[in-house]
Parts: structure tokens; C-alpha cells; sequence
């Protein structure tokens, strides 16, 4: 079987990382010829919108899957034409534009923040009047690890940030004060069988990830219920085949809606050691149609970014129970080059062991 990917980071690169075993292989569609999956597999580079590019990546492929929402939604539709795309290209234009995606979930049932869209003044001022401050000012379109918005606090601000984030295409979101970020990693099969994966705890800096905890420290059933209820609602709505990622805000027992990815998912790492089944390879299952694998978690695991550094690879390895995995990019301040992941038998020995690895992938 030949899979192609859409996109050439270190998603993809993980993908046929964790499919080499199942006997697959992999091409890749990036428009940079540095695209880091290029290392494990064929790379094809060019843009998204040729369609001429778009058929030859797809002469030979059984199924085509996405490692990148931002891919644009027409070629996703141009390549279901030819063969099998999981997840849909209707997945894709949900989780590309942040107001369908808020009146998506809202249609379903699932609790969100307060939001209005914002096409100009008048709106923002409309906006403000109905969900307060603070407030998020966010564009619509585009924007990831915390670009793309700005917190306000006054009308002053507001206009400023409605004008730096060019006026139109934006949603107004009520700033939530949550207890913490969680997030569900969900995966539907081609036959409807879904799994779920336990609630993880993610931690940002500067609108990145920085670290995920999981399972989630104290996390009810009932709050692993809800998730996996409201995942469920959009796996069956949108007709799901693959791992879809759902980032909510936690407040008391309740969970509110903030954003989706249709794709693996950073905050997923740490099953590659910390489950009985990583979420590449169930991905994988998933869109082949085999059974989907165990989603149980192999005791505690935690998940540290590696932002902008190379940590000395031998002082990391020599932390018990650590991981590291390093994707083979240029290191640059403020990318995602690695990740580091940890896993512990108890919730004491990886709150004893997790400082040290922090203080690692914090050297510079």
C-alpha cells in the first residue's frame, strides 16, 4: 500500500515512522524541498493549488491522508476525485475558518465560548457589547501556536488589534478563565469504530506547547465521558475516518469547545512510548481499515517540546524513562524541532523526574 500525505513536517515524518511496520510506504506533498518527512520517504514539492502536481502526487497512491489542516480545501476536493482522501475535505474546511468552526460544534450541541465575527468597526464594537472583556481578538482564517490573535482589555485595544489583524475576517471570542487546557485525541475507522484516548493536560508559553500531561492529573470519568461524548457527535457528523484532535477549556466538570485538528496531533506524542498504541499507527489502522489498536495508556507520560533548541542528546537519554525524538529540522527560534517524551509507572516517580527534563529542553 502507497499513502500519501499532504504536507512534509514532522507529522508526516512520524506517520511513516510508525506505518514502515504495517508494510507501507509514503509520498509527500510539501511546497518546501527542506520538508523534514522527505528524510523517510519520496518528496514531491510544489504548491498546493497545482493541480497538474496534485495528479501526479496522486498516480499510484491507494489513499491520501493530511498531516497540515492548512491545506487548501479545493485540492483536498481535486484529489477526492481521484481517490480516497481521509479525513473529508469537509473536515478540513471546518477546521480552517474559526467561525464554522465555533458554529459547527455549536450545532452540535457543544458548549463554546461566547463569539461574534468581525468585519469591521461596527461589528467589533457589537462584538464587545455581547461577549465583554477581556476578549480574544482572533483572525479567522489562518494563524497557529498563539499568531494570529491578540488579548484585549479595553476599546483602545481592541481597535488597535482589529486594525494590526487587517479589519475584516476575524472572530471575537469572551476570554474564558478556565482551570486548565485539555485536549481529546479520537480516532473513527472506515467501518465506525471509534476509540478514544485519555484526557491530556497541555501547558503553553507564548501560544505554543510547551508540555502534555497524560492521562490528565485528576481528571474524572465524567469529564472523560463528556470529551469523548462531544467527539463522537463530530467524528458521526462530519462522516470521520482517521485521528481527530479536540482542545477544550476545563472549568469545574465542565469542558468548553476552543479548536479542532483534523490530523495527529502535538499534544498525542506521548503515546508513541506512553500507549499500547500510538496515534500514528492507529491513524494508520484507521484509514486502512484494520481493527484499531488499544488506546490504554502504559502508565504516566508527560511530553516536552523542544522550541528553538538542541538539547545535549546524551544528558537526556540519561534521564530514566525518557524518549527523545528529534525530526531533523534547522533549529530556529520559536520552531518546534523535537520533542522529548517520559514515561514513569507512577504519578510520583514523573513529577520527580520531570523537572530535570524541563531544565534540558529549556538550555540555550
Amino acid at each position: 500500500m502507497r499513502i500519501g500525505v499532504l504536507g512534509g513536517g514532522q507529522l508526516g515524518r512520524m506517520l511513516a515512522l510508525a506505518g514502515y511496520p504495517l508494510g507501507l510506504a509514503f509520498r509527500f506533498l510539501d511546497p518546501s524541498p527542506e520538508a523534514c518527512a522527505g528524510q523517510v520517504g519520496e518528496l514531491l514539492v510544489g504548491p498546493f493549488q497545482d493541480e497538474d502536481l496534485l495528479a501526479r502526487f496522486a498516480r499510484g497512491l491507494d489513499l491520501i491522508t493530511y498531516e497540515f489542516e492548512n491545506v487548501p480545501v479545493e485540492a483536498a476536493r481535486f484529489l477526492e476525485g481521484l481517490l480516497p482522501v481521509h479525513p473529508p475535505s469537509r473536515a478540513l474546511e471546518v477546521a480552517q475558518d474559526r467561525l464554522l468552526e465555533k458554529r459547527f460544534f455549536q450545532g452540535l450541541g457543544v458548549p463554546t465560548p461566547p463569539f461574534h465575527p468581525v468585519d469591521g468597526l461596527p461589528d467589533l464594537e457589537e462584538g464587545l457589547g455581547r461577549v465583554g472583556l477581556p476578549a480574544l481578538l482572533k483572525t479567522r482564517r489562518g494563524g497557529y501556536d498563539g499568531k494570529g490573535q491578540a488579548l484585549v482589555r479595553s476599546w483602545a485595544e481592541a481597535e488597535g488589534a482589529f486594525r494590526t489583524l487587517g479589519g475584516k475576517g476575524l472572530l471575537l471570542e469572551g476570554y474564558v478563565p478556565f482551570d486548565r487546557e485539555v485536549s481529546l485525541l479520537a480516532v473513527r475507522g472506515t467501518t465506525g469504530e471509534v476509540a478514544f484516548y485519555p484526557l491530556v493536560e497541555n501547558r503553553h508559553q507564548g501560544g505554543i506547547l510547551r508540555l502534555s500531561l497524560a492521562p490528565a492529573p485528576q481528571a474524572s470519568q465524567t469529564l472523560q465521558e463528556k470529551a469523548e461524548g462531544y467527539a463522537r457527535r463530530a467524528l458521526e457528523a462530519l462522516g470521520y475516518v482517521g485521528v481527530l484532535a479536540l482542545e477544550f477549556f476545563q472549568v469545574g466538570e465542565e469542558l468548553l469547545f476552543n479548536e479542532m485538528a483534523p490530523r495527529v496531533h502535538n499534544s498525542g506524542h506521548w503515546t508513541l512510548e506512553g500507549a499500547e498504541t500510538s496515534q500514528f499507527q492507529n491513524h494508520l489502522r484507521a484509514l486502512l481499515g484494520l481493527p484499531l489498536g488499544s488506546t490504554a495508556p502504559r502508565g504516566h507520560s508527560a511530553m516536552v517540546n523542544l522550541i528553538g533548541l538542541r538539547p545535549d542528546f546524551r544528558e537526556v537519554l540519561k534521564v530514566p524513562g525518557a524518549h527523545l525524538h528529534w525530526y531533523g529540522k534547522a533549529v530556529r527560534p520559536g520552531r518546534k524541532v523535537g520533542h522529548i517524551t517520559l514515561r514513569r509507572d507512577s504519578p510520583e516517580a514523573l513529577e520527580e523526574t520531570l523537572p530535570l527534563l524541563l531544565q534540558l529542553a529549556e538550555e540555550t
